[in-house]
C-alpha cells in the first residue's frame, strides 16, 4: 500500500529523480520520459471520462488502473533482478494486453468498415479518445525507444500498441458507431 504523508520531497530540486529501484537519474532520462509520457496519457483519459458512460467509461476506469500499472512496470529498471528484489515489481501481463484485443474486436464488430481515414473530432468523447489515441502513440514511440537501449518488459509496449488502437475504435463507437465519424476528404480544400 502506498503511503503519502508528504507530496514535495526536495529530492528532485537538482534536476533527477529516483526510479522505483531507488536509482537516480536525470529527469530528461528516457525511462523518465517514458513512464512520464503514460502519466499523460492517464490524464487524457481522465478527461474523456468526463464525456463517458456506461460501459466505456468501466473500460475506461480499468485502462486507467492499467496505465498505473505500466508506469509501475517503467519505473523499476533491471528486470533480471526480479526474482531477487525484496518487494517484487509489479510488470504489465499478457492478460491485460489481451483483453485489450477483446475489446477491440467486439468494438470492431459494431461499427462499418473504413473507407476513408477519420479526422479527429465528432463527438465531445471521439474528439478526447483521439487525443488519448495520439498521446499514447507518443508513449508507445518513447518505450519502444527506451528498449532499444534498455531492458523493457515486452508486454508494456504491446500494451500501448493495443491501447492506440482501442482509443481509435472508441472513438468510433463514440460517433454513433462510426455513423458520425468525421472523414477527411482528400484534396477538399486545394
Amino acid at each position: 500500500m502506498v503511503v503519502l504523508n508528504k507530496i514535495y520531497t526536495r529530492t528532485g530540486d537538482k534536476g533527477d529523480t529516483a526510479l522505483g529501484n531507488g536509482t537516480r537519474v536525470p529527469k530528461y532520462a528516457d525511462r523518465v520520459n517514458a513512464y512520464g509520457t503514460v502519466d499523460e496519457v492517464n490524464a487524457t483519459v481522465g478527461m474523456a471520462r468526463l464525456h463517458a458512460s456506461g460501459d466505456v467509461d468501466a473500460q475506461l476506469a480499468r485502462i486507467q488502473n492499467d496505465l498505473f500499472d505500466l508506469g509501475a512496470d517503467l519505473c523499476r529498471p533491471d528486470m533480471a533482478n526480479d526474482a531477487k528484489a525484496e518487494y517484487p515489481p509489479l510488470r504489465m501481463s499478457d492478460a491485460q494486453v489481451d483483453r485489450l484485443e477483446q475489446e477491440i474486436d467486439a468494438m470492431t464488430q459494431a461499427v462499418e468498415p473504413l473507407r476513408s481515414f477519420v479526422l479527429p473530432g465528432g463527438s465531445a468523447l471521439s474528439a478526447h479518445l483521439h487525443l488519448c489515441r495520439t498521446v499514447s502513440r507518443r508513449a508507445e514511440r518513447l518505450c519502444v525507444e527506451l528498449a532499444a537501449a534498455e531492458d523493457v518488459n515486452p508486454a508494456a509496449t504491446k500494451y500501448l500498441n493495443r491501447l492506440s488502437d482501442w482509443f481509435f475504435q472508441a472513438s468510433r463507437i463514440a460517433n454513433d458507431d462510426g455513423r458520425d465519424d468525421v472523414l477527411w476528404v482528400p484534396g477538399a480544400n486545394r
